[in-house]
């Protein structure tokens, strides 16, 4: 997660991000990936520990569905609530936009880097002997 938000911030204070867009493949992607590292880094572990719990595997089919189903309608619905005021506001304060740009590219690579620095080091994952407790 730290690293895909590094990668996001450094393509929003580089412009490569607005590049980007004008490719197909690359609009294909992007949602992809970064819900693949969301589901790796929380959804899906909260998924299988229920679903381990679950004896029937129709019933455990219907679950995951389920969930599946409002992960995504959530996803949905809170993309639409934060892009909404953030495309009014790009449009009614048009000169600011660069500087919303390069703010928040620059929170995501901090934000990335405070992450990866908490997980990796602080948090032993990386280090010489390799600590991992699930949260």
């Amino acid at each position: 997660v730290g690293v895909m938000l590094v990668a996001l911030g450094v393509f929003n204070l580089t412009g490569a991000a607005n590049k980007l867009r004008d490719l197909p493949a690359y609009n294909a992607i992007r949602p992809m990936a970064v819900g693949i590292v969301h589901g790796l880094a929380g959804s899906a572990a909260v998924a299988l520990i229920v679903l381990a719990a679950i004896g029937d595997s129709w019933w455990a089919l219907a679950y995951l569905l389920t969930f599946g189903f409002g992960t995504i309608l959530g996803m949905m619905v809170m993309t639409i609530l934060m892009v909404l005021p953030a495309g009014y506001a790009a449009q009614r304060f048009h000169s600011y936009h660069r500087g919303m740009t390069l703010a928040s590219g620059a929170l995501s690579v901090a934000f990335g880097i405070l992450i990866s620095y908490q997980t990796g080091i602080a948090g032993g994952l990386f280090t010489a002997n390799p600590v991992w407790v699930p949260r």
